[in-house]
């Protein structure tokens, strides 16, 4: 973990009210694993005790690449970032997917909206390990969807303007349904319904699942406390979001 300053590069809009954040992070960019996040200072004025955790949407090289949407006056604040701006990060945060596995032949990427932040990423890793991958994706419309440095995706919305009318995990389901897929193994990031469904449709096919949970964090590194994940676990009740997860195993979590 390393906290610095790097200096925007770029902000883009890639999709509707979704942002693409692009810094020159040469020493935190290397050491980035998938489903690891990064806790962002929004500006030295606006609340300056308390970062903001975004995932690592793609890494390469001196780069990296965080994506947003904007909820509140921290992150309209990050939207307003020009070329040349310097913002104080902390980072690589978080324990990441587990990729090296070799019980699982295929990664089944899942994710609703923003929940897309960690998937490129793990695409990457993924193919570079020769992991078939196959993705799932989510959103409210097709304004919405995000699709940069995504493979093999089929997708849902919940208006039916693009891919199927439904939930991604309906769309999931359906797919299990339909064909096999050898070794699977789910990592899905998404809203907690979500999460928690595609946690009950993994437990159901008995199928590995990985879950990457979303939710307001204070510190980011395990002090405050602040980011409770309720445990299946009677030895062990709870987890911290920033430091135990974001990633859990999908039957470690009392849904």
């Amino acid at each position: 973990m390393l906290q610095t300053s790097c200096p925007v590069l770029a902000v883009q809009t890639v999709a509707e009210n979704v942002f693409l954040l692009v810094l020159h992070a040469p020493e935190i960019a290397p050491l980035v694993r998938p489903g690891q996040f990064l806790n962002v200072r929004m500006g030295e004025t606006y609340d300056p005790l308390l970062r903001r955790p975004f995932s690592v949407y793609q890494t390469n090289g001196d780069r990296l690449e965080l994506l947003f949407n904007v909820i509140g006056t921290g992150t309209r604040i990050l939207a307003s970032k020009r070329e040349g701006d310097m913002l104080d990060v902390l980072g690589p945060l978080g324990v990441p997917f587990t990729l090296d596995d070799d019980r699982f032949s295929t990664g089944v990427l899942v994710a609703g909206g923003l929940g897309v932040a960690p998937i490129p990423l793990t695409t990457r890793e993924l193919i570079r390990r020769g992991k078939d991958v196959r993705t799932f994706l989510g959103a409210r419309n097709k304004n919405a969807l995000v699709m940069m440095h995504l493979v093999n995706v089929e997708v849902a919305t919940d208006d039916g303007s693009a891919g199927m009318r439904g939930t991604v995990v309906d769309l999931l389901e359906q797919a299990f349904a339909a064909r096999p897929f050898v070794k699977p193994k789910i990592f899905a990031c998404g809203p907690h319904p979500m999460l928690k469904a595609t946690a009950a449709l993994a437990e159901r096919l008995d199928i590995p699942c990985e879950v990457s949970m979303e939710g307001p964090m204070g510190c980011g590194i395990g002090i405050c406390q602040g980011c409770p994940v309720e445990l299946r676990n009677p030895a062990k009740k709870y987890a911290l979001m920033c430091k135990d997860g974001p990633t859990f195993d999908a039957r470690a979590i009392k849904w």
